[in-house]
């Protein structure tokens, strides 16, 4: 095993068992004094550890082992592992956190602070290649066997765990519980994908020499041209790039400078895998003077 890969290991672990940290905080200081569930096993737990005083890391843990031990038949060993760190570190942090005094009696300061920190925990967890909650590998089996999408499986699991808890504890708590994974569902996406979204533009121009000089010389991006015929009008050249939100208005500069009548289709990237290189101050002829933009 090459030692980058070792240190990728490592340091995936260690972002798993702090993300879980965090988590468990969220979950023990804010959700858990205030009624407050999250969604899925340790929604479940909650309602269990209010209604049998049983501790909840312990809760937690024996929960999620059955649906750990399921997934283990049917997902990849990495995710697995990785998802066992998680859960385990969880159930630890969250008997730890539970002889603390809890941060605020504040519905809704529970509700905004309880949110995003467990966003931030969760975020990690699941950038890092595990996650913290047996339902999700449940929602992933059913992905692929049926073909259903991951976010929706989840919300449904939640929608009948917050209507048991509206039964069981007033509406008001099912409510706070419902906004909190609003406010986390967020916070985990900012923390999967980061605050710098990429942005992919596709343009469809007769004038894609020009544009693309352009783009490479303002905006230092590199331009992929791609063929194209369209039913109407024939050959069609098209240019492909990746840029960031704040390059979009720059982009739109350049492109109605030169041809007004060029189409533009502009949308997210949710990842990109591999090398992403960004050249600044050379010219399109491959100098080789170039540094990478992550």
């Amino acid at each position: 095993m090459e030692s980058r890969q070792k240190i990728k290991i490592v340091t995936d672990i260690i972002l798993i068992i702090a993300g879980a940290a965090i988590a468990a905080f969220a979950v023990e200081e804010f959700l858990v004094p205030n009624t407050i569930l999250d969604g899925g096993v340790v929604g479940i737990s909650i309602m269990v550890n209010a209604l049998t005083n049983i501790p909840l890391g312990i809760l937690t843990f024996l929960i999620n082992l059955p649906f750990l031990i399921f997934g283990s038949f049917k997902l990849g060993k990495s995710f697995i592992v990785h998802s066992a760190v998680g859960m385990a570190s969880f159930s630890v942090f969250v008997g730890i956190f539970e002889k603390w005094i809890e941060v605020t009696q504040v519905d809704l300061l529970a509700v905004v602070f309880g949110g995003v920190i467990l966003g931030i925990g969760v975020g990690l967890v699941i950038r890092s290649g595990g996650c913290l909650d047996g339902t999700e590998t449940i929602a992933i089996i059913l992905n692929r066997k049926f073909k259903w999408q991951v976010g929706q499986t989840v919300l449904i699991f939640n929608v009948i765990i917050y209507t048991v808890a509206g039964l069981l504890f007033g509406w008001d708590r099912a409510m706070f519980s419902l906004l909190t994974y609003f406010i986390a569902s967020k916070v985990i996406d900012i923390v999967e994908t980061g605050f710098d979204k990429a942005k992919a533009a596709m343009i469809i121009t007769d004038e894609s020499e020009e544009i693309s000089r352009l783009i490479y010389e303002r905006l230092g991006r590199t331009v992929t041209i791609l063929e194209g015929e369209g039913l109407i009008s024939g050959k069609k050249v098209i240019l492909y790039c990746v840029l960031n939100k704040f390059e979009i208005n720059d982009l739109r500069s350049i492109i109605n400078s030169i041809d007004a009548s060029a189409f533009i289709a502009i949308s997210d990237v949710e990842e990109i895998i591999g090398t992403h290189i960004k050249k600044k101050g050379v010219n399109p002829a491959g100098q080789k003077d170039s540094e990478q933009d992550k």
